[in-house]
């Protein structure tokens, strides 16, 4: 038999410092009044006793969980196959985790899924919640609403009621798709399609309007719906090309897309790009520099979306935070040329 360690306490810890255990108790759980002097013995005991705190006690103490939501509505299928969601989770862990706090990943496979994650945050299990990848019909936001939980949305809202006190992280989706057809347009293209992505998010219902921007009311035919999917390129690709065979440039609402678009393409036997130039939107590097040939694409800094939408919840969380974060943030895009365009 072997004996179980105890584990270190508070007083084990006070002891070691020759402190009083409220003093060690105030120190690790982010209290103020302790001397510096005081703070430095208290951590040394800590790292040498190797002391852990009980979360379940420090909540009580600091009405924080140490933890925050993470909110996808998507289904798992569409989370794990596409690059875009790995990026922006990289970087909301990298914040959380740099900040001491943990990640609780929420998904949702359906309707039904939506008030079991309402209840979950409703239910004092975490300190806020990050969520995107909305739908304009998604009833999240107002669930969320209802819980009362400090959150910060992915993507501009397409829900606000314009009060202001919507947080959001996105990219200029609009100004995006304006350089990538203004692009394809200096490079003599004239029948400039579209391939959309999901047009229930204001993502792609950006794009689509950067779009137009630049090409006004075009031909209705070289617009095709899609979904930000290597399939759902493919099928608007071949509808594309059945309706406008003449088609010399593509404008894809992301990469992913663009890579069913450049499989039709050589199936039908287009050259890429002397027949048809194709443009893509994310510069997801696996995806991007993959594609035959390598993608031109426009560049949107995903990781730092997932970065920037943690830093903001946590000042929202921070008691000594006095002033109010930004309503949006909106992070640049740039063009990447590479083969395909």
């Amino acid at each position: 038999m072997t004996e179980t360690a105890q584990r270190p306490t508070l007083e084990a810890v006070a002891a070691r410092a020759g402190v009083s255990r409220a003093t060690v108790s105030r120190v690790v759980n982010g209290g103020d009044g302790v001397r510096e002097p005081l703070v430095e013995r208290v951590r040394r005991a800590v790292e040498e006793l190797g002391y852990v705190p009980n979360q379940a006690a420090r909540s009580l103490v600091t009405k924080r969980h140490g933890a925050v939501a993470v909110v996808i509505a998507e289904p798992e299928t569409r989370v794990f196959a596409d690059p875009f969601f790995a990026l922006q989770l990289r970087g909301i862990s990298k914040e959380l985790t740099a900040q001491d706090n943990q990640l609780v990943l929420l998904l949702t496979e359906g309707r039904d899924d939506h008030a079991r994650v309402a209840r979950y945050l409703a239910g004092g299990h975490v300190d806020g919640a990050l969520v995107f990848s909305l739908h304009l019909d998604d009833p999240l936001p107002g669930l969320i609403q209802g819980a009362g939980v400090p959150t910060v949305f992915g993507g501009r809202p397409g829900w606000s009621d314009g009060s202001g006190d919507v947080v959001y992280v996105d990219s200029d989706n609009r100004g995006g798709a304006r350089e990538a057809v203004r692009h394809l347009v200096g490079l003599g293209r004239t029948r400039v399609a579209h391939i959309t992505g999901a047009l229930d998010q204001t993502s792609a219902a950006d794009r689509l309007d950067g779009y137009r921007d630049v090409m006004g009311e075009a031909d209705p035919g070289l617009v095709v719906a899609s979904d930000f999917t290597p399939g759902g390129g493919e099928r608007a690709m071949r509808a594309l090309l059945d309706r406008r065979p003449d088609v010399d440039a593509v404008f894809a609402a992301n990469d992913l897309t663009a890579s069913g678009v450049l499989r039709v393409l050589r199936e039908h036997g287009r050259r890429v790009p002397e027949d048809v130039a194709v443009v893509g939107f994310d510069d997801m590097l696996p995806v991007a520099e993959g594609t035959d040939p390598p993608l031109t694409t426009i560049r949107q800094d995903i990781e730092e979306m997932g970065r920037i939408m943690a830093r903001l919840l946590l000042r929202r969380l921070d008691p000594h935070t006095t002033d109010d974060p930004p309503a949006g943030v909106v992070l640049p895009t740039t063009l990447v040329r590479r083969a395909s365009a």
